[in-house]
C-alpha cells in the first residue's frame, strides 16, 4: 500500500501485464495487434477526411495516441485513436479556425481529461444519464451518415455545410449530379461490409472492402474521386514532430469545444473499457484510463494528429482477435507506422466512396438504435431527455446538446428523490404486512444469497452492483435483490438491473427479485423488465421471492454452478 492506496490501481495495465507476460501472449497480442492496425487504417482515414483535415493527420493520432493510450491506459484490451465521435466537433472547429485552431482545442482537451485522471473524476462519468448518452450518441450517428452523403453517391458539391440542415439541402439541390459509378461502389462496399458484420464476424469487413473497392477503381479504372485527386497522396515517412503555435487569443472561445471533446473523450473511452471488461473479465482503472487519453491528447498535435480516445469498435476487435494485454494496442499503433513507411504512395488509390461506405457502417454500429425502443418504453421525463438531446445535437451543436441533457437530467433527478420523502401513519395493518418482508422472520436457504438496494437507484449509484459481480464465480444458484428500501429507479439503474440479469443467467445462474416500492414497479412494468428475468421472477414480498428461490433450487439442484 502507497498512501493508503493499493499500487496496481494506479499502475498502467501495461506494467502490471508484463509481471506475468509470456511468448504465448506475445503471439496472441502480435495476431491481434496486426488485424486492428489494418482495421484501424481506413477507419483513421475516414475519419481525418470527414473532419476535414487531410487523411494523414488520422494516421498520426492513431499511432501517436493509439501507443500511448495502450502504453499508460488502465485497460488491458482497450484500443484508442481517432473515432467517430469527434468528426462533427471537430469538423465545426477546422471550419472555423483552421487547424491551429483544432491543436490549440485537442491540448486544451487533454489538460482537462490529465486534470480529471489525477484528481479522481473519471468516475464521475457516472453520472452522465443513460437517456442522455443514447440521446447525443444517437444524434452524433445521423450526423456523421449526413456528411457522407456526397462522397457516397459522388455529389458535386464544392464546399459541405457545417450544418445538417444546410447538407441536407444541398444533397437535395445537387442530388442530380449523382454520379451511377460512384454509388454502385459505394453500395457494393456497404452491401459486403454488412454481410461481413453479420455472417463472416471474425473476418473484418473495413479490410475487405479496401482491399477489393480499391483494386477494381484502380485496375478498372473508374471515374471516382480518390485520395489522390482530393488531397494528392499521403506522404510517406515517419509523422512530422512540430510544436504547434499555441492560439492564446482563441482559447476562451474554443473552451466550450474543448471542454465537449475532453467529455467525449471521457465517455466513450471509459464506455470502451467496461465493453471491453465484460468481454474479457478484467477490470479497468478510469482514472489511469483518463490521465493516458490526456497524455495522448496533449502528444498528438505535436504529430499533427487528430483527438483520440478509446475505440470501441477497434477494442472488440482486438478481443476477439485474441489480443490480452496493452502490447496488442501498441502493437496495433507500429502496424500503423509501417504502413505509412512503406505502403502510403499506395494509399493515394483509395476511392473516397469506399470509405464513405465505411463510415455508414461506423454511423450505424455506434447509434446504439436498439436502445430507442426500451427508451420509448420509459417515463415521459426520460423519453423528453433522450429526445430533446438527441434533437439539440443533430440541429444545434454537441455542446449544447450535453449541457441541455444534463441540466433535465439533474432536474429529473431531484424530482425523483424529493418524490420518496413520505409521512404515514404506522398503524396494526402495516406492521402485520411487515411480516412478508421481514429479514428475522423468513430465513435464507441454503443455495440463495439476498442482496438489498437502499435509496434511489438511479445515474451515478449503478456501479454498486459491483459488489455482486465480484463475487460472480462463488455465487450460488439463485441470487435475490431485495428493493423494499429502493425508493426509486431511472433508465440508467433499469438498464444496470439488466445487465446483471444477462450476466447472471449467463453464468447459469437465476435472479429474483422481490418487494419493489410503487415508483420502480411502475417503471418495470413499463419497460417490460419481466422479459430480462421472467415475470415468475418478480414477487411481491421476501416471503414470496424466497418460496420463488426455493422452487428454482428444486428445479436445479442446490450445488453451486
Amino acid at each position: 500500500m502507497i498512501g493508503g492506496r493499493n499500487l496496481d490501481a494506479v499502475l498502467p495495465k501495461s506494467i502490471i501485464a508484463l509481471r506475468n507476460y509470456s511468448v504465448k501472449k506475445f503471439t496472441a497480442d502480435l495476431v491481434a495487434g496486426l488485424t486492428v492496425g489494418l482495421v484501424a487504417l481506413p477507419l483513421a482515414m475516414a475519419f481525418a477526411i470527414s473532419s476535414g483535415v487531410p487523411p494523414q493527420d488520422g494516421i498520426y493520432g492513431a499511432i501517436v495516441a493509439g501507443f500511448i493510450i495502450s502504453a499508460l491506459g488502465g485497460s488491458m484490451t482497450q484500443i484508442g485513436g481517432p473515432t467517430g465521435a469527434f468528426v462533427v466537433v471537430v469538423s465545426g472547429i477546422v471550419q472555423q479556425y483552421g487547424i491551429q485552431g483544432l491543436f490549440t482545442c485537442t491540448l486544451m482537451a487533454g489538460v482537462m481529461l490529465v486534470a480529471m485522471g489525477v484528481t479522481g473524476l473519471g468516475t464521475a462519468v457516472k453520472f452522465i444519464p443513460r437517456p442522455v448518452v443514447v440521446g447525443f450518441t444517437n444524434g452524433i450517428a445521423v450526423l456523421i451518415a449526413s456528411t457522407q452523403l456526397k462522397d457516397f453517391f459522388g455529389l458535386e458539391i464544392e464546399t459541405v455545410s457545417g450544418e445538417f440542415v444546410g447538407r441536407i439541402e444541398q444533397v437535395i439541390q445537387h442530388f442530380g449530379s449523382l454520379s451511377p459509378t460512384t454509388t454502385a461502389l459505394a453500395g457494393g462496399a456497404l452491401a459486403v461490409l454488412i454481410v461481413f458484420a453479420r455472417w463472416i464476424k471474425r473476418v473484418p469487413g473495413a479490410i475487405v472492402v479496401l482491399f477489393l473497392g480499391t483494386a477494381l477503381a484502380w485496375l478498372a479504372h473508374l471515374p471516382v474521386e480518390t485520395i489522390e485527386s482530393r488531397f494528392g497522396g499521403i506522404p510517406q515517412g515517419l509523422p512530422p514532430f512540430q510544436i504547434p503555435p499555441i492560439r492564446a487569443d482563441l482559447m476562451m472561445t474554443l473552451l466550450p469545444a474543448a471542454i465537449t471533446i475532453a467529455m467525449l473523450g471521457a465517455i466513450e473511452s471509459l464506455l470502451s473499457a467496461v465493453v471491453a471488461d465484460r468481454m474479457t473479465g478484467d477490470k479497468h482503472q478510469p482514472n489511469t484510463e483518463l490521465f493516458a487519453q490526456g497524455v495522448a491528447n496533449i502528444v498528438s498535435p505535436l504529430f499533427s494528429g487528430l483527438p483520440a480516445t478509446g475505440a470501441i469498435a477497434r477494442t472488440a476487435t482486438n478481443i476477439r482477435s485474441g489480443g490480452k494485454t496493452p502490447v496488442a494496442g501498441m502493437i496495433h499503433a507500429v502496424v500503423l507506422l509501417i504502413i505509412l513507411m512503406v505502403a502510403a504512395p499506395m494509399a493515394k488509390h483509395i476511392p473516397l466512396a469506399v470509405l464513405a461506405s465505411i463510415l455508414f457502417m461506423v454511423a450505424y454500429n455506434m447509434g446504439e438504435w436498439s436502445e430507442i425502443p426500451e427508451i420509448l418504453k420509459l417515463s415521459k421525463a426520460d423519453i423528453a431527455v433522450w429526445l430533446i438531446t438527441f434533437l439539440l445535437t443533430v440541429f444545434a451543436d454537441l455542446t449544447v446538446a450535453v449541457q441541455a441533457g444534463m441540466i433535465l437530467a439533474a432536474l429529473l433527478y431531484i424530482r425523483r428523490v424529493t418524490s420518496t420523502s413520505t409521512v404515514a401513519e404506522v398503524t396494526p395493518e402495516y406492521i402485520e404486512e411487515g411480516f412478508a418482508h421481514s429479514l428475522q422472520t423468513n430465513p435464507i436457504p441454503e443455495g440463495v444469497k439476498v442482496f438489498r438496494i437502499h435509496g434511489p437507484f438511479l445515474f451515478g449509484a449503478t456501479e454498486k452492483l459491483s459488489v455482486i459481480d465480484e463475487q460472480m464465480d462463488t455465487l450460488p444458484k439463485v441470487i435475490m435483490l431485495r428493493l423494499r428500501n429502493m425508493t426509486a429507479i431511472d433508465a440508467t439503474g433499469l438498464h444496470a438491473l439488466e445487465g446483471l440479469a444477462d450476466r447472471l443467467r449467463a453464468s447459469g445462474r437465476h435472479l429474483v427479485l422481490c418487494a419493489p416500492r410503487s415508483q420502480p414497479a411502475k417503471l418495470m412494468e413499463k419497460s417490460e423488465f419481466h422479459q430480462h428475468i421472467g415475470e415468475e421472477n418478480m414477487q411481491p414480498s421476501l416471503a414470496a421471492g424466497l418460496k420463488r428461490a426455493r422452487e428454482l433450487l428444486e428445479q436445479s439442484g442446490p450445488d453451486n454452478p
